[in-house]
């Protein structure tokens, strides 16, 4: 018998880990069966199946296996760490489904969102309430399911329980984060201090710097790794998602697979839209307030935001902020204590991370 050819590349071990998280999601959810003989409840276990399995980056499981193989991790317990990761995605789903909701998106990744998928006219009276009570209810199903996942990845050592410690104070991060977006758009708060916070906390620290630490937890790392990881992660995570907000307002949507008004007609307090706002003067400031927030703004206002955008040097000074706080990632991760081979990885990651088109 010839004997498999195991790629230890970077790239093949990104790879496999990538098809490991998948794998385990699949059969996860597949053995999720309904408790119910109702064909309508099979339908929305079917629909957060595919979107849960059927795309995603998968940044953090990624981030959570480099963070533990940085920090000296023991290949007796992978299984474990991909575990957390498969557990990480599954709660970024439940986060997601309720993320569109909240904004009113029509589509993610491609394909009609959660609530739009399970608002079909004629199906029920009112489609569209039913629709939004359902999504609800899956993603909060789904973050369960996450924490099923988890109990389950790892024995309840030491190591476990830090890193269920740094989950659980990630979620906490999380929600707050999204709670003060709420504010800042309920309060008309369109100040670059509050939307470098926001994305602090609803994005950087759940995307990158926990992910990483908890891997890192689990491979019984010390308090001084931990802060070496969010020196490098805080930064990463605030340029990944400084390059979101670009992308959600400059991107491809046969790319993105997101509308490209989504951000402009929910009104998003972006840093790109915070610098836009304060720089904009006259004419131009009067077209920011009248249609950035507007449900009914079309292609071409659209199209003079993103002028506005641009004039001010709105754009180009989020795209400066995005180069300098990936400097300071880099740098970061030069000193920080981990695998050269970790490393490694982890820069390829940066470079992916802040320079996507998606």
């Amino acid at each position: 018998m010839t004997a498999e050819i195991v790629d230890t590349s970077i790239t093949g071990i990104t790879g496999r880990v990538r098809r490991r998280v998948d794998e385990l999601l699949s059969d996860f959810l597949d053995a999720r069966r309904p408790p119910v003989g109702d064909h309508d409840v099979a339908e929305g276990y079917r629909l957060l199946r595919e979107f849960v399995i059927e795309g995603g980056k998968r940044v953090r499981p990624l981030l959570c296996y480099w963070g533990w193989r940085g920090a000296g991790g023991e290949e007796l317990r992978e299984a474990a760490v991909v575990a957390t990761g498969a557990a990480l995605e599954l709660y970024h789903a439940g986060l997601l489904i309720h993320d569109d909701l909240m904004d009113g998106s029509e589509l993610r990744r491609g394909r009609p969102t959660i609530h739009r998928g399970l608002a079909r006219p004629g199906r029920f009276g009112a489609a569209e309430a039913f629709g939004q009570s359902a999504a609800i209810l899956l993603g909060v199903l789904a973050q369960a399911w996450a924490e099923e996942l988890l109990a389950d990845a790892a024995p309840a050592d030491v190591r476990a329980r830090a890193a269920r410690d740094l989950f659980n104070r990630m979620r906490t991060e999380v929600v707050t984060g999204q709670y003060l977006d709420l504010l800042a758009h309920a309060r008309g708060d369109d100040g670059v201090e509050q939307a470098l916070t926001v994305i602090r906390y609803k994005t950087a620290r759940y995307t990158v710097e926990r992910p990483l630490q908890i891997g890192a937890a689990l491979a019984g790392a010390p308090q001084s790794l931990l802060e070496a990881y969010s020196r490098f992660g805080l930064p990463l995570g605030e340029a990944f998602q400084l390059r979101d907000d670009v992308l959600g307002v400059f991107g491809d949507p046969s790319v993105t697979g997101k509308p490209v008004l989504d951000d402009l007609r929910e009104g998003k307090r972006t840093v790109l839209m915070a610098y836009a706002s304060a720089r904009a003067r006259g004419p131009e400031r009067d077209l920011l307030r009248t249609w950035h927030g507007d449900p009914a703004l079309d292609e071409a206002r659209a199209a003079e935001l993103r002028r506005i955008i641009v004039d001010t040097g709105a754009l180009d000074r989020v795209e400066e902020l995005i180069v300098q706080r990936t400097g300071q990632a880099l740098a970061a991760l030069r000193d920080c204590p981990i695998t050269p081979e970790a490393a490694e990885a982890l820069a390829v990651l940066t470079e992916r991370l802040t320079r996507r088109v998606r």
